[in-house]
């Protein structure tokens, strides 16, 4: 087993938020809701800007955008191509660029390879592929044992690898940011693109994470 660390010039680290509405909602997205519903009393936020700005990290910049990304490579050998030679212009071919995605680059998992991205120094994270980062990636605690124990953390999201596997981390930085391309599942053959993405999470495109098999999505809602 290797792990490979490249710099271009939890407590538990993965902590799952599932929240859904009444009380199911978790008691940080209680508290949020509970802070909207009192700024929108007030007068300090106008609903419709609110709605506008989740509307736009949950459609036009997220997790979402990656994973049409992702879903195009699998199905597509010359849009892979092209996102393996320049991920910046192959992704914008898909509509997605803008600041925190300027200098992109692609790295594909392989069963002799899995890819995990960090940022030591700070928390540079594509955002028009995936969104605002999550709280973990952050976190010191991930930002230092990334590098230092990339396996055991992996583990720690479950994400068990053998030991034939090697791992390679890459460090984001203010010029360079990754985007993890998961291996595509096993029993995926015929599937459409659309399908495709919802096997893709945000957590398999920083390498935290694996992408959903059909059956696992399906179990999540995601897929019919």
């Amino acid at each position: 087993m290797s792990a490979d660390h490249h710099h271009h010039d939890h407590d538990h680290l993965h902590g799952h938020a599932h929240g859904h509405e009444g009380s199911e909602l978790s008691p940080t997205a209680l508290r949020v809701r509970a802070l909207e519903s009192l700024l929108v009393e007030k007068g300090y936020v106008d609903p419709a800007a609110l709605d506008a700005l989740v509307d736009t990290y949950e459609h036009k910049v997220g997790p979402r955008n990656g994973a049409r990304v992702v879903a195009r490579a699998w199905s597509d050998p010359g849009y892979l191509e092209r996102l393996r030679t320049d991920a910046t212009a192959a992704i914008a071919e898909l509509g997605f660029a803008g600041r925190q995605g300027e200098h992109m680059v692609a790295v594909e998992n392989t069963p002799a390879t899995h890819n995990m991205v960090v940022c030591t120094l700070c928390s540079c994270y594509p955002w028009p592929v995936l969104g605002l980062p999550p709280v973990w990636y952050k976190s010191p605690p991930y930002r230092s044992r990334a590098v230092i124990d990339p396996r055991g953390v992996l583990s720690e999201f479950g994400v068990t690898l053998s030991e034939e596997v090697s791992i390679s981390v890459w460090d984001s930085t203010a010029e360079v940011r990754y985007l993890v391309i998961p291996m595509r599942p096993d029993g995926t053959e015929g599937m459409t693109e659309e399908a495709l993405a919802a096997l893709v999470t945000r957590d398999s495109m920083i390498g935290t994470g694996l992408a959903l098999s059909p059956d696992e999505a399906r179990k999540e809602g995601l897929l019919q």
